[in-house]
Order: C-alpha cells, then sequence, then structure tokens
C-alpha cells in the first residue's frame, strides 16, 4: 500500500515563492524576446497521482489543440521533468512577435514552439536551480505533440510513479492571443530531498 505523501504548508509557501522569483525571470526573458508584457498567473502547487495530473491538464481547456514540449532536468541528486503546453492558436501571433515570415506550416510551428520552449523552460529551471543553490542539467528539449487533445500528450498508464510534487503556471501574452501553461514534476524518490533544500530557504 502505498504511503500518501502530503507537503507542508511551511513547503507550499517556501517552494511558491522560490516559483515566483523563478517564473517572473523566466518571464521578463520572454517578455524581453517578444518586446510584450507578460501576464503571470499565482502558482498552484500540489500532490499528485498521474491520473490528476491528466485531470489538471485538461483542465486548461480539455476541448483545445494544444502541442506540447518536455525538457527532463538533473542535479544535486534531484530530477524531474517540464512541460510546456500551447494552446494551438497562438501559433499566428507567436510568428508575428518573432517576426517569422515563412509558411506558417507544422516544422514553422515546431521551430517556434521550441524556440519559446527553450527561452521559457530554461530561464526557469535556471531560477529555481540558483535559488536552492544547485545546478540542473537540462536535456533535449522533445516535443510531445502537435495539434492533438490534451489527453493525447499525457498518458497516465504510461508513467511509473504513483505520486508528484507538481507545479503548474499559466504565462499569457497581454493583447496577443498567446496562452500557455508550464507544468513541473518532481516525482516521489525526489521529494524529501527538494524539501531537504528548501530546509535552508526556511532557517
Amino acid at each position: 500500500m502505498n504511503t500518501t505523501i502530503t507537503l507542508s504548508e511551511d513547503y507550499r509557501d517556501c517552494l511558491q515563492e522560490v516559483t515566483n522569483i523563478a517564473m517572473g525571470q523566466a518571464g521578463d526573458r520572454l517578455a524581453r524576446l517578444l518586446d510584450t508584457f507578460v501576464v503571470l498567473s499565482i502558482p498552484h502547487i500540489e500532490i499528485l497521482a498521474p491520473s490528476d495530473i491528466a485531470m489538471a491538464i485538461n483542465a486548461i481547456d480539455g476541448s483545445a489543440s494544444v502541442s506540447g514540449v518536455c525538457q527532463g532536468f538533473i542535479g544535486g541528486g534531484i530530477a524531474g521533468e517540464a512541460i510546456l503546453l500551447f494552446n494551438d492558436t497562438s501559433f499566428s501571433d507567436l510568428s508575428r512577435l518573432l517576426k517569422y515570415d515563412g509558411e506558417l506550416d507544422h516544422q514553422a510551428e515546431r521551430e517556434l514552439l521550441m524556440d519559446t520552449a527553450n527561452v521559457l523552460l530554461g530561464a526557469f529551471l535556471r531560477g529555481v536551480a540558483v535559488q536552492l543553490d544547485m545546478s540542473f542539467s537540462l536535456g533535449p528539449p522533445l516535443v510531445l505533440g502537435q495539434h492533438q487533445r490534451l489527453d493525447n500528450l499525457f498518458d497516465p498508464k504510461t508513467v511509473t510513479w504513483q505520486q508528484a510534487l507538481v507545479t503548474e503556471i499559466n504565462y499569457k501574452l497581454e493583447g496577443y492571443n498567446v496562452n500557455c501553461d508550464l507544468l513541473v514534476i518532481f516525482t516521489e524518490e525526489f521529494i524529501d530531498l527538494l524539501c531537504k533544500k528548501l530546509d535552508y530557504l526556511l532557517l
């Protein structure tokens, strides 16, 4: 029988503050790249089972067609995965902001997706790592899929873990139809060590 992992309010508040700083840095990088204002959500942090994550992702907009990128990271004995999900209506405005002049075909959308993911995921993970006095090595970003339903991009039956600490952040561009969600997942085997890293910030 699996023990349900809980996250104390102190750890949740501390991780929320770490996340706020990192997401602000990532939003600033994206704003500078696109020369526009980035609207940030309040980060949502929970311990979830794989099926809960699938429902949380679908809560973004289960009927929407989306494209997604994932990137693994590891460092200081901690590993995790970051997933960036874009509403497919974002590509037209993204191409204008990035001054892409070619035909907006499948390959062009893939390049826009990867370019934006590189900026957001890299800046966010660096922001978290610096605050925890560690460094993450980032794996290559991988496209999960393009123009698919959310439940096709994340299948809870394919994962091997039972619980994970999940942070969800929404980014929007003011005045543009660009909307993406960032999910950062730390699986159960790394949660204790992550909390020990947070202890240093709680002293």
